[in-house]
């Protein structure tokens, strides 16, 4: 294998955007004259997307009476409140840096929708060469797990799926990289979900801090 791109999964792996939806979460459930909730309650849930904070947070199921209400709130301020804390792991810049150093494309695919993920990128600054794809749920018919936008993010790079590698902190990041056909890696340091662990999503590499990536990526050179 020849490595042509590195692709990376958004909430939990290229950013660390928890502690605006911490921030988002709690102002809803205050508004709502809830009780807040603790960070890292929220941390872990954040990459699962807004349906299931509000279900954290309101002991909800999509349909019940509230549910979408809530929801369409939350994305409203979290709008206003995109990039007030948000940044890249420690790690990531070093990696990007690296990346640029042997000429290897680096893209982005999440299923974070593009109203939110387009205006979040043009608020944060990385270095090096900018992504030079985005996909999001938008783009295409399926999202992850289902293997489109991996193979649709291959397209845009002209490399095949096995001449990439896949980062994410999610089981399914991990499920839509396998089901594509190309090496994985697990983000320990992501959002993990309580009661889950990386160890059973049958990645190609584990790692804990994104400082790692690029002696992983070393691999594939």
């Amino acid at each position: 294998m020849t490595l042509k791109a590195v692709l990376f999964d958004l909430d939990g792996t290229l950013l660390d955007t928890a502690p605006d939806f911490v921030t988002v979460l709690n102002t809803l459930l205050i508004e709502e004259g809830r009780d807040t909730l603790a960070d890292d309650i929220i941390r872990a849930t954040v990459s699962s997307g807004a349906r299931a904070l509000v279900q954290l947070g309101f002991n909800l199921n999509e349909g019940e009476t509230e549910f979408e209400r809530l929801r369409l709130r939350l994305l409203e301020l979290y709008s206003a409140h995109l990039a007030d804390a948000t940044g890249p792991f420690a790690g990531i810049e070093d990696t990007l840096h690296f990346l640029r150093e042997q000429s290897i494309a680096w893209g982005i695919v999440t299923n974070k929708p593009q109203a939110y993920t387009e205006p979040l990128m043009q608020q944060i600054t990385l270095p090096g060469t900018p992504p030079a794809t985005v996909i999001c749920p938008d783009h295409v018919t399926h999202r992850k797990p289902h293997p489109e936008p991996l193979l649709l993010a291959c397209k845009h790079l002209t490399c095949t799926p096995a001449e990439a590698i896949y980062l994410g902190d999610h089981r399914r990041d991990i499920e839509s990289g396998r089901n594509a056909g190309m090496p994985t890696i697990a983000c320990g340091y992501g959002y993990i979900e309580q009661g889950d662990s990386i160890h059973d999503w049958q990645a190609s590499h584990i790692i804990e801090h994104a400082s790692e990536i690029p002696a992983v990526l070393q691999h594939y050179l």
